[in-house]
C-alpha cells in the first residue's frame, strides 16, 4: 500500500480526501482519491504497491492486454481503435516534420499502434509491462516489445518520438519515467502523451463515478495545469495539445453503466454529445488530451 504524506507533485503538506471511488472493473474495492490544496493535483491514496498492482489487471475483459471483442463496449473500442491509429499517425508526422523515424511506444498493450507504425516504415520498438500482452505483439507482428525496466538499455539521444497512450497514469514514478524518456529523445525529439483528464466536464459531471479514474490503476488524475507542472519538473516544455475526440463516449458510456443506468450505452451517447459540444468553446474540458512535449 503507497499513502503519500505529501502531495507527489509539489510535495505540500496540504492533502485531504476528495471522494472515494469503487473499482467497478475487477475487485470492487473502495480507494480513496486524495488532493492537493496547493497545486490541484488529484491521485489515488493507499493504492497497491508494484508488487501487488499486476492483480487489478488480471482480467480477460482487460482489453488493451486480452484484445477481447466480447460484449458491445468492447465492439465500439475496436470500431473506434481503427480510427484513432490514423489519426495518432497523423499527430506524430505533424509533430515530428517525419515520415519515418525512430520510435518507442510505452505501454504498447498488444501492439496494434506499433505494428501500423512499422508497416509506415518507422523503426518502432516498444515496451510493455503485461508478459502476456508483449508475447501476443511479438508473435502477431513482429515487434521488439521490452520489460519496463528495459528502458535504461535503450541508447541515449536515439529517439524521434516516444509515445505514452494512456500510460502515464498507470506508472508509480511518472516523474522520473519521464526524465528517462527526456535522455533517450533526439534534441529535436518529441514526447506524446495522451492522459484522462481529471478537469474535464464528463468528470466533473459522473464525479466518483467516472470511469476514468479507474482505480487503482490510475495512479495519478491530471488536468492540463497539473501535468504542466508535471512536465517541467520533468525538463519538458508542452509544445500543444490535442484532443482525442472519440474517448467521451467511451468514457460515458462505461460511467453510466457504473453509475447504474436502466440505459447506460443511450444516455452515454447523449451525455457524451453534449459534453464534446461543450469541448467546441473550451478544448481544456475535453475527456482526453494529447499533450506534445519538446525537450
Amino acid at each position: 500500500m503507497v499513502h503519500h504524506a505529501r502531495c507527489p507533485l509539489c510535495l505540500s503538506e496540504m492533502i485531504a480526501g476528495q471522494f472515494e471511488c469503487t473499482d467497478h472493473f475487477i475487485s470492487k474495492e473502495v480507494f480513496e482519491i486524495a488532493g492537493c490544496r496547493n497545486c490541484g493535483f488529484l491521485f489515488t491514496q493507499d493504492s497497491p504497491d508494484e508488487n501487488r498492482i499486476s492483480g487489478y489487471y488480471e482480467s480477460e475483459d482487460y482489453i488493451s492486454h486480452s484484445d477481447t471483442n466480447e460484449g458491445l463496449l468492447n465492439k465500439l473500442y475496436h470500431l473506434i481503435r481503427q480510427f484513432m491509429l490514423i489519426r495518432k499517425r497523423g499527430l506524430i508526422e505533424k509533430a515530428t516534420g517525419l515520415k519515418k523515424g525512430s520510435l518507442l511506444d510505452i505501454g504498447s498493450g498488444t501492439g496494434h499502434f506499433a505494428a501500423m507504425m512499422k508497416k509506415a516504415g518507422w523503426n518502432v520498438k516498444a515496451i510493455e509491462i503485461n508478459a502476456k500482452a508483449r508475447l501476443t505483439s511479438s508473435k502477431t507482428f513482429g515487434l521488439e516489445v521490452y520489460a519496463p525496466s528495459e528502458i535504461s538499455a535503450f541508447e541515449k539521444e536515439s529517439l524521434d518520438c516516444v509515445t505514452l497512450w494512456h500510460v502515464l497514469e498507470h506508472l508509480h514514478d511518472p516523474e522520473n519515467y519521464l526524465l528517462k524518456i527526456h535522455t533517450l529523445l533526439k534534441p529535436e525529439g518529441i514526447c506524446l502523451v495522451a492522459l484522462p483528464n481529471s478537469g474535464s466536464f464528463d468528470a466533473q459531471f459522473y464525479r466518483r463515478f467516472w470511469a476514468a479514474f479507474d482505480v487503482p490503476r490510475h495512479l495519478w488524475h491530471f488536468d492540463p495545469s497539473t501535468f504542466r507542472l508535471l512536465s517541467q519538473k520533468s525538463a519538458f516544455r508542452i509544445e500543444n495539445q490535442f484532443v482525442l475526440p472519440f474517448d467521451v463516449f467511451y468514457i460515458s458510456l462505461l460511467s453510466e453503466k457504473y453509475y447504474g443506468s436502466k440505459f447506460p450505452f443511450i444516455q452515454g451517447l447523449i451525455r457524451g454529445m453534449w459534453f464534446a459540444f461543450l469541448t467546441l468553446f473550451r478544448r481544456s474540458g475535453s475527456s482526453s488530451i494529447v499533450y506534445i512535449l519538446r525537450k
